[in-house]
């Protein structure tokens, strides 16, 4: 098929960097991480631009687990601080971003009282380090105990509590009868990890006119302070003088030091996968809750309900950042044997998978440390021998990007002798803000601001959180038709584009909208939004039949996305 014709002109946004010329801050890298820092910047009154090589959280940031979590297996490694500030964050953030993020009772399955009491001491000892093996109940308790000091705040979160086989079986009847107990705690789910990363994208934005951010543009090279920037959409390269360079690539960080000339060896990062399975016998099973565990091999292993499907997950494998990650059909049969061992009587196979996705963990070299305890925290590399101090982000998770992103952006302000003036600690993001949170408090909410929205009132204030009020000023305004099933309206495909720069058809499939995580983006749907988009972005018929394709492509070869190669063919 011919290439696609580029579009003709540069996007808004692209522009108004090229002509700027220059800025105080380069953040190149647009995870969750590189936008916290960037919010953190704008807040600050600081000009800073954001650049990222594909879509905006669409690396790292979107293979999570869907968990704020504050890392329980951490206290084994000895790493008290990070769990500390994880548990205060997710704390914070179910307040600040109740939108999207959501309380999560989790249950761990037990199969012995005293298992792991002698190899615990010698890992936290090595840092980790030593054979795995399953851990008992008393261990477990030991652990919770010290877990609920950092994570009570005020009553947050409740206590844990430890259920004997028979209450255990009683509350979740299809877990393996030959447990000897449970533990359940919380923690807390992340509903739309992307669009959570746009909420908090969108307030760096809006606070302050010289905070750029822009999708699809790559840094490919530097010269003293000045960094060559191409857009990948136009293909037009242009230039960007900056005081201090910022790298919050992730995974890809010592491919981007050695694009910009600085050769380093800081990442090590590992591959972690998931499963989405329609499974309504298994969805049942979990009454509502995650179930948690560590397996024999020392890997973090889930099953919880999320979007009325089942994810599943996790892997942690040695990973090469310049391959694309994927599921392979070995891990598949690794999450089936996972399956079987908590639910021993539900069947599952893989024409229930909806949807695959893997991704690489940014984590630090680690050398002969097993993927499974390296850590999780993160830390700031500060190169200065150059014109331009670079500063390169080295680990980092979810759970911490709004603690992590006001460390970073304290680095980069003492660099560019400013100080802070405004704290993100308690302010709410995006949607979050006026939250409704009990039922009546919804009813009356959408009332007020969602008239006339019907059926789609829920859907919207699930998608937007407040901001849904913003999109039905505008959708509603004209004719609005239903696309993909309802999943999306014409009017809201064009919000998206003025407003969340949706640049790529895959952009609303895998990141705007849950089409391709619930197992609902086939070609009929891709052909429909598709169509809907291509007067939006002025794409030819061949940008719009290439754009599909692609997209169709990602689905099959990255996500073993079966309805969609059925479609297809």
């Amino acid at each position: 098929m011919p290439a696609p014709t580029p579009p003709t002109g540069l996007r808004d946004e692209v522009r108004a960097i090229r002509d700027a010329g220059r800025t105080s801050v380069l953040v190149i890298g647009a995870g969750i991480n590189g936008i916290s820092t960037f919010r953190e910047l704008a807040l600050q009154g600081v000009d800073v631009v954001l650049v990222e090589r594909d879509d905006f959280a669409s690396g790292a940031s979107a293979a999570s687990s869907h968990m704020i979590h504050g890392g329980i297996r951490y206290l084994e490694n000895g790493e008290f601080r990070l769990v500390k500030e994880s548990v205060q964050e997710r704390n914070g953030l179910l307040k600040i971003a109740p939108h999207y993020v959501k309380p999560l009772q989790t249950t761990i399955p037990i199969y012995s009282t005293f298992s792991g009491i002698l190899s615990a001491p010698l890992r936290f000892l090595r840092h980790g380090g030593g054979k795995p093996k399953e851990r008992g109940a008393f261990l477990i308790k030991v652990g919770l105990t010290i877990y609920d000091t950092f994570s009570r705040d005020g009553g947050s979160v409740p206590r844990h509590r430890f259920l004997g086989r028979r209450k255990s079986l009683a509350e979740l009847p299809a877990l393996d009868p030959a447990i000897k107990y449970t533990a359940t705690y919380y923690d807390a789910s992340m509903h739309d990890p992307e669009r959570l990363a746009l909420d908090v994208l969108q307030d760096g934005r809006a606070t302050h006119p010289g905070a750029l951010a822009v999708n699809y543009v790559e840094a490919v090279s530097r010269d003293g302070r000045t960094v060559t920037l191409h857009d990948r959409e136009s293909g037009e390269t242009f230039s960007i003088t900056a005081d201090v360079v910022v790298n919050t690539s992730g995974p890809w960080t010592d491919l981007t030091n050695a694009a910009l000339g600085t050769q380093t060896r800081f990442m090590g990062g590992t591959k972690g996968s998931h499963i989405v399975l329609d499974h309504p016998e298994l969805l049942a099973a979990t009454r509502g809750r995650e179930i948690f565990f560590e397996h024999s091999d020392g890997r973090i292993v889930l099953i919880y309900p999320l979007k009325n499907r089942v994810l599943v997950g996790t892997t942690d494998i040695d990973a090469d950042p310049r391959e694309p990650a994927i599921c392979t059909e070995e891990e598949v049969d690794y999450f089936f044997a996972l399956i079987r061992h908590v639910f021993p009587a539900i069947p599952v196979s893989r024409e229930q998978i909806v949807y695959r996705f893997s991704g690489i963990r940014p984590l630090p070299r680690h050398e002969d440390t097993a993927p499974g305890f390296v850590s999780r925290d993160y830390r700031i590399e500060v190169d200065e021998t150059g014109e331009a101090p670079l500063v390169s982000l080295v680990g980092g998770k979810w759970t911490t990007f709004r603690a992590l992103g006001e460390s970073l952006s304290d680095v980069v302000l003492d660099l560019i002798g400013r100080t802070r003036t405004v704290s993100t600690a308690g302010r709410a993001i995006g949607g979050g803000r006026d939250y409704p949170r009990t039922a009546s408090a919804r009813a009356t909410w959408i009332a007020a601001n969602l008239p006339g929205a019907g059926g789609r009132a829920e859907q919207l204030l699930a998608r937007y959180g407040t901001r849904a009020a913003e999109v039905w000023r505008i959708v509603s305004e004209d004719t609005d038709e239903p696309l993909a099933g309802g999943v999306v309206s014409t009017r809201e495909l064009a919000w998206m584009v003025d407003n969340e720069m949706v640049t790529r058809l895959a952009d609303v499939v895998f990141r705007r909208t849950n089409l391709a995580f619930t197992g609902h983006a086939d070609a009929s749907a891709l052909t429909e939004l598709a169509d809907a988009l291509a007067p939006l972005l002025g794409w030819d018929s061949v940008r719009r039949d290439h754009e599909i394709e692609d997209t169709l492509r990602l689905l099959a070869t990255q996500h073993g996305y079966q309805a969609a190669g059925r479609a297809h063919a």
